[in-house]
Parts: structure tokens; sequence; C-alpha cells
């Protein structure tokens, strides 16, 4: 018996009294339950459910975490069938967005990929201007499947990439070079050294989980002029003669 209860108290069986209800009562009181459900559950009246259950206080722990579930649980009755709605809306327009776009032309796709390493990449600091190697690091794998189709588009041979992960040392980073090998099609022995961020305690982290895979860093070999090339496509993406033909 747990030492916050004192001894149970002489309970004077009565006619039609199970003793299988009494000890039900008793988990049930345990596990936090108010007098009340414990009656209606055991379709037993709130008196008698008192008087087995009375010297088990209830754990204020306990109560809040039943309040909670309970709060959540008549939010989520609520609100699901606006969820449903919602999730149905969403579903139907990105399959309608999709299809618009059909298949990327050359140009759209340089264009695209060329603003995605803008915003996503490496590039070169006004203290070292000359720093101008391809470094692309995100941790969603639409970019990552258009930054490769982007390098194909620019004739950068396979060869010349190289794969790596860089993840926290809590997650499973052997699983996580498996995934992004596997979403390239590259052996995860081909991978380069992982790169393993250190664990901050007092960091509230949401990335944890099986879904956790940590980002995927994609380098290019001796690729100063394919950065030259996006330089200027950002160049004249920012310049455009808004004058030209349509």
């Amino acid at each position: 018996m747990a030492d916050h209860e004192a001894e149970p108290p002489e309970v004077r069986p009565y006619r039609g009294w199970k003793p299988e209800l009494y000890e039900k009562a008793l988990a049930l009181r345990r596990e936090g339950h108010p007098v009340g459900e414990i009656a209606g559950q055991l379709r037993v009246s709130k008196s008698t459910a008192y008087l087995w259950t009375r010297h088990i206080p209830l754990d204020p722990e306990v109560v809040r975490q039943r309040r909670r579930a309970s709060s959540q649980a008549r939010t989520d009755a609520q609100w699901s069938a606006h969820r449903e709605a919602r999730d149905a809306a969403r579903a139907d327009t990105v399959a309608a967005a999709a299809k618009w776009v059909r298949a990327l032309g050359y140009r759209e796709l340089v264009l695209v990929g060329a603003a995605l390493y803008w915003c996503e990449g490496a590039k070169a600091k006004p203290w070292r201007p000359h720093d101008c190697r391809i470094k692309f690091i995100n941790s969603d794998p639409l970019l990552v499947t258009i930054f490769l189709r982007f390098l194909d588009a620019l004739g950068v041979p396979a060869a010349d990439r190289r794969f790596r992960v860089s993840i926290h040392e809590t997650a499973d980073a052997s699983a996580a070079v498996r995934w992004w090998a596997d979403l390239v099609g590259v052996p995860p022995d081909e991978f380069q050294r992982t790169t393993l961020k250190k664990h901050r305690p007092t960091t509230v982290r949401k990335n944890v989980g099986t879904d956790y895979r940590g980002c995927l860093i994609v380098c290019v070999v001796g690729s100063s002029r394919v950065y030259w090339r996006i330089e200027g496509i950002m160049k004249g993406m920012a310049d455009e003669d808004q004058t030209g033909d349509r």
C-alpha cells in the first residue's frame, strides 16, 4: 500500500455487495478518478463509492493530468469536423497546385535552383570574396531533390558531388545516413564523415524522434564557375528588364 494511503476503514457488507467491485473502486481511485466517475463506471451510488475509497487521497499531479486529458478530448471532439474539412481542403489545394506545375522547363529549373541556392547555400563574404564553393545544406528532402535536379541541369557530374549528414549526437546517425543515401541514390559508404552536433541540455529541441534525420550537406568540388553562374543568374533576376517582351 502506498505511503500516502491510510489503512482502509472497515466496510460493512450489505445485500448485493460484490467484493470485485470494491477492488475495482480502489484501483480506479488510485488512477486518479473522482468519486462520481467511480460510481458511474461501477454503477453504484456515490455514497458507496465514497465509503470504499475515502481513505485514498487523490494525487494532485494525477488530477492535473486527467483534467488536461479531458480538456483535450473535449477540444478534439469540438473541432474534429473542422480539422477534417481543413485537412481535406489542404490536400485538394496541394494536389491541384502540383498538377498545375506539371514539368519544369530548363529555364524554370535553373532560375528556381539558383534562387534556392542563394537562399539556402553558402555564399562568398566581404572578408573572403573569393570563397566561391558550392555548399548547400538543408533538412527538407523536397528542397534537396530540387537542388540536385538543378545541378543536373547545369551539367555538374555526379562524381563531383560530395554528401555529408549533420545531425545531433543524440540521434541515430547511421540510420540518417542510410535514409539520405537512399534519397540521393548514393551508397552510404560513399558519404563523408558525419558531423555530430553537441547536445545542450538547456535547449528544448522539437526535432526529435524517428522522423528526425538531421541535415544533408551537398558540396561540389571545383565549383567556382558554377558559383559564378548562380551569382550571375541572381543578378539577372534582380536587374530584370521589365520593359522587354513578355
